[in-house]
């Protein structure tokens, strides 16, 4: 018997004094059979993750009319270890087609990035150029003096006083819009076709905010994504429905369909979300 001080062979125990079998009690609780021997057996590595584990002895125990709190705490030191990606891989044994989607659109956004700084830059310098430019303002125009008399014995009629001249507007020079316009656009036009699918495929994005087992299968039978993903990370896939989910420790995860959200807590159960998306 292991440290955990016989965690599995209490449940296995209580399970056979109830005359239940390890297929009845996956049948109740939505497990798959080895996962209820790995739970009998002690072997939490061979489990999706130490939050799921506890979650699953929780509710083996609930089960049988047991305490569970006694035996998360005896299971603990033993279940804390992160899960070792290798053995995960094993257990599903099927391959990731699309591993790099995620470095792929890490280095879609870091360019969009670039690009909206380059053109802030670019407004920021021409407001600068703006400012300090002086503006032009016309000199007030000398009045003309009038002319003095000929002689002592004829008067000459007084000088028409002149119009003052009209003042002249301050010029302030115009931002050359159209060329804003132009670099604003083009990175729509490149998140509009980034958004752009084939007729009857459809997208689904994960976002992560702890670690989570994602697993994707399409219409015809084909895995999308079978992998353990680390907190923050994102993963994006595409196909044709209907789409078969599973989602291990689906509270810490988002997701979209086809830009839309869904909501995972209607199928979730023991922290694992399974459904079916049409």
């Amino acid at each position: 018997m292991t440290e955990a001080a016989g965690v599995g062979a209490r449940l296995r125990q209580a399970r056979e004094e109830q005359g239940l079998a390890i297929d009845d009690v996956a049948l109740q609780l939505k497990f798959a059979p080895r996962q209820i021997e790995f739970l009998e057996q002690e072997r939490f590595d061979r489990l999706p993750g130490p939050t799921i584990a506890r979650g699953m002895v929780r509710n083996y125990a609930r089960l049988l009319k047991l305490d569970p709190e006694p035996l998360i705490q005896r299971m603990a030191p033993h279940a804390e270890p992160a899960p070792d990606p290798r053995l995960i891989a094993e257990r599903f044994r099927q391959e990731v087609p699309f591993s790099d989607s995620g470095r792929r659109s890490t280095l879609i956004y870091a360019g969009f990035s670039v690009a909206l700084l380059v053109l802030v830059g670019a407004l920021a310098y021409q407001w600068q150029q703006q400012k300090t430019t002086p503006q032009f303002v016309a000199p007030a125009q000398e009045r003309p003096q009038p002319e003095p008399a000929q002689t002592a014995s004829v008067a000459q009629p007084p000088a028409p006083a002149p119009e003052p001249a009209p003042a002249v507007p301050a010029v302030e020079p115009k931002p050359p819009a159209p060329a804003v316009v132009e670099k604003k656009l083009e990175p729509e036009k490149v998140a509009s076709a980034e958004k752009t699918l084939p007729p009857g495929q459809h997208r689904i994005v994960f976002r992560t905010e702890g670690e989570a087992w994602l697993e994707v299968k399409d219409g015809s039978g084909r895995t999308l994504i079978s992998a353990l993903n680390p907190a923050g990370s994102e993963r994006s896939v595409r196909g044709q429905p209907p789409f078969e989910i599973v989602i291990g420790n689906a509270s810490s995860v988002r997701m979209t369909y086809d830009g839309k959200p869904v909501d995972l807590r209607p199928h979730t159960r023991v922290e694992v979300a399974r459904l079916t998306l049409k």
